[in-house]
C-alpha cells in the first residue's frame, strides 16, 4: 500500500540515522530496525540484520507499508529483493548537509509526519552559521585499518569538516572511499587527522599511535556522519573536538 497524506505508515528502517529520525518524530511507526540502529536507545523493535546483510525474510514477515534506504549504505541486491517482493522503497542520497535536510523531510512526509518536526528547523538553524575557525586546516581523515580507507570525494562527512572549517586532503580523489597506504597518508602532510568512532572504532588507543607528531581528533562518528536529530547538536560537539586537536 501506498501510504497516503494524514495516515501512518509501518516502517522498516535500514539505515541507523534515519531510524533516529523517525522514532524521534513518529513514535510507533517503526516495526523494524537493523541490528545497528542504536538511538534511540531506548528503541525496541524487532531487528533484522545488519545494514549490508540484512534478512529479507524478517523485513517481509513484519508486512512494512515502506522500507527507508539509503544508497551508499544499502546493497542495491537487497532492496531489488524487496521491491520485487511488493514492498516499497524510498532510497535517500545524502551527500552534504543540505541535501540531508532535504531528504530528511521527504523520508518523514513518506513515513506519515503531518508536519516538520521541530527539530529538523533547530538542525537547520545549528547549521546556518555553524562554529568554524580563523584559518582553515586540512585534515586526513581514515574511516578503517587493516586496510587504510579515507574521506574521498562527494561525502557527507567531508562536506560536514568542511563548514567547520577542515579541508580533507583526499577531497578531489576519483574514489569516495579509497585504501591509502599508511605512508602516504603520513606523507601528506595534514595540519591534523580526524579518527571517528565508527564505521572503524578508532579509540586513545587505537589509531593516534599511527601518527607520530600529528594531532588527532577523535570525534563521534554519530555526529560526523549521521543525519537526524544529531544534526543538532553535531556543530558544537564537533568544532569542540577539532578546536582540541592542535600541535
Amino acid at each position: 500500500m501506498r501510504v497516503t497524506a494524514g495516515s501512518r505508515a509501518r516502517v522498516v528502517s535500514l539505515v541507523p540515522s534515519l531510524t533516529e529520525a523517525v522514532a524521534v518524530t513518529l513514535p510507533g511507526a517503526l516495526v523494524g530496525a537493523t541490528d545497528w540502529c542504536t538511538h534511540p536507545a531506548d528503541l525496541t523493535v524487532p531487528r533484522i540484520g545488519g545494514t549490508k546483510n540484512p534478512r529479507i525474510d524478517r523485513v517481509l514477515a513484519l508486512a512494512p507499508d515502506l522500507v527507508i534506504a539509503n544508497e551508499e549504505e544499502n546493497r542495491a541486491p537487497d532492496l531489488d529483493a524487496l521491491r520485487t517482493a511488493g514492498v516499497e522503497v524510498l532510497v535517500t542520497e545524502v551527500r552534504s548537509v543540505p541535501q540531508a535536510f532535504t531528504e530528511l523531510e521527504r523520508v518523514l512526509t513518506a513515513c506519515g509526519a503531518p508536519g516538520r518536526p521541530g527539530w529538523l528547523d533547530a538542525a537547520e538553524a545549528a547549521w546556518a552559521a555553524p562554529p568554524g575557525t580563523a584559518e582553515r586546516r586540512t585534515a586526513v581523515v581514515p574511516v578503517w585499518r587493516r586496510p587504510w580507507m579515507v574521506l574521498g570525494r562527494d561525502t557527507f562527512a567531508g562536506d560536514v569538516l568542511a563548514r567547520l572549517g577542515v579541508d580533507h586532503v583526499y577531497a578531489a580523489h576519483p574514489e569516495r572511499y579509497p585504501r591509502v597506504a599508511l605512508d602516504a597518508l603520513r606523507a601528506a602532510r595534514p595540519d591534523l587527522v580526524v579518527l571517528p568512532d565508527e564505521p572503524y572504532r578508532f579509540t586513545a588507543e587505537d589509531g593516534p599511535e599511527a601518527f607520530p607528531g600529528l594531532p588527532c581528533a577523535l570525534v563521534s562518528g554519530r555526529h560526523l556522519t549521521w543525519y537526524g536529530p544529531s544534526l543538532t547538536e553535531a556543530p558544537r560537539v564537533l568544532a569542540g573536538a577539532l578546536r582540541a586537536a592542535r600541535r
